[in-house]
């Protein structure tokens, strides 16, 4: 990690040599859900399927899914598109430190069942099996305990209407800062690289989700129902295939078009040939 300057934060460092266009727009719209942009791509999973039945050949105790590998895909995609780890705090532009992935774990399936939150960190070394391995750890801390964070919004729950508000605006001005304290933000979701949200596993379709203002998140990954969808060759055919749908929600101000589109292409690669993750995370593919 690069020695720490003037004007970088303890998550992130400032971008400094960038164009007038990105220094201008946090300036005019300083607001992330001022600047979303959504995309939605649909994932085709037959090789998939087949790579999932060979990792789970031998009954593991705690079987490989479609979810592990959208996470570690999503890691991956942001660890060789760096600008995706981007945020922009107090109308700077910065880049994390840090590939982080966090998402809702539902402690019960119920209408009443608590949720947990699980955040994975990813490293250059990581793979498709330390990340599975890693999330197997998340669930089962999120299942049988509340996080920190959940914590720390009990507390202020339980005060006096007046003063948790007055001290809940007071952290929203060190947010802006990057200072607010880690004992309360250590398993936020709105603190990670990506958010992700599997709908599919509560039956429901993929679709827009916005960001926060609060935090540092740039992109919120969104996982639809798996069915059985129409595709179409060159030629006009049609096959129904074995399907999910995904949505991305980014902040535009972190990237333009181009690189959105790249980074796309490369996310809907590594899914549909998840051989891919086997190797470490940091290295390149070529699209």
């Amino acid at each position: 990690m690069a020695k720490r300057r003037f004007g970088d934060r303890k998550d992130a460092a400032l971008v400094r040599d960038i164009d007038g266009m990105h220094f201008i727009m946090p300036l005019i719209y300083p607001n992330r859900c001022d600047n979303e942009a959504f995309i939605s791509e649909r994932i085709d999973l037959t090789k998939l399927n087949e790579y999932l039945e060979k990792k789970n050949a031998g009954s593991p105790e705690y079987k490989y899914n479609i979810f592990q590998v959208i996470v570690t895909s999503v890691l991956k995609t942001i660890m060789l598109r760096p600008k995706m780890n981007r945020f922009i705090a107090n109308k700077n532009l910065y880049q994390r430190n840090d590939v982080t992935a966090s998402f809702v774990v539902k402690k019960v399936f119920s209408d009443d069942g608590g949720e947990g939150l699980a955040v994975v960190k990813a490293e250059e070394n990581s793979t498709i099996d330390t990340i599975h391995n890693e999330i197997f750890r998340q669930v089962s801390t999120a299942r049988n305990g509340s996080g920190s964070t959940e914590d720390s919004m009990d507390f202020f729950n339980k005060m006096p209407r007046f003063l948790g508000k007055l001290i809940v605006k007071f952290i929203c001005v060190l947010d802006r800062h990057g200072k607010v304290p880690q004992s309360l933000i250590a398993e936020d979701p709105y603190y990670q690289s990506v958010v992700l949200t599997n709908l599919g596993s509560i039956k429901l379709h993929s679709g827009y989700h916005h960001l926060t203002n609060w935090g540092t998140n740039s992109v919120f990954v969104i996982v639809g129902e798996r069915k059985v969808r129409p595709f179409w060759d060159e030629n006009g055919n049609m096959t129904m295939r074995d399907s999910i749908d995904i949505g991305l929600t980014v902040d535009e101000r972190i990237g333009d078009g181009y690189y959105f589109s790249g980074t796309v292409r490369l996310l809907k690669k590594l899914i549909e040939n998840p051989e891919l993750l086997e190797d470490e995370l940091s290295k390149e593919i070529e699209l």
